[in-house]
């Protein structure tokens, strides 16, 4: 069991895909007031938490219900770390866009469109994973 907060991780993943799903399309409509919605999701998520962050509602409220439940949980702090992640890609991109520096609109958008959909389609969550590397090599810190 998770030492922090718990997480049906079926909803991180259906976020991900709503994700994919807003960055691809803000990739080619370039559309930055979008990427600054997700930007916002993504800040929920990261500096609230998950429970209130928007895609984990329509999880909650449409989705888990029609699945049923499940014993699995997963720690929600490298969650919030990915979501950290994907606001600092999102917020360039929106900058970006916004101020007419569209190549970094682009790549910006385009590296958190890449870790969605790893994801998404294959349940990787690279964000997780860099958190889970940056405490296993961080200094044990004392109580």
């Amino acid at each position: 069991m998770p030492a922090g907060p718990a997480v049906d991780p079926r909803g991180p993943r259906f976020a991900a895909i709503l994700t994919t799903i807003v960055l691809a399309v803000v990739l080619v409509t370039q559309w930055w007031p979008l990427l600054a919605l997700q930007t916002v999701v993504f800040a929920i998520g990261a500096f609230v938490g998950l429970k209130p962050a928007p895609y984990s509602i329509v999880y909650r409220t449409l989705v888990a219900p029609r699945l049923g439940p499940t014993d699995e949980r997963e720690d929600a702090a490298p969650l919030r770390f990915a979501q950290a992640v994907g606001f600092v890609f999102a917020l360039a991109g929106t900058v970006g866009f916004a101020t007419g520096i569209t190549p970094l609109g682009i790549v910006a958008t385009a590296f958190a469109l890449f870790a969605a959909f790893l994801n998404a389609a294959f349940n990787f969550c690279l964000g997780c994973e860099m958190y889970l590397l940056i405490k296993r090599f961080s200094p044990a810190r004392a109580s």
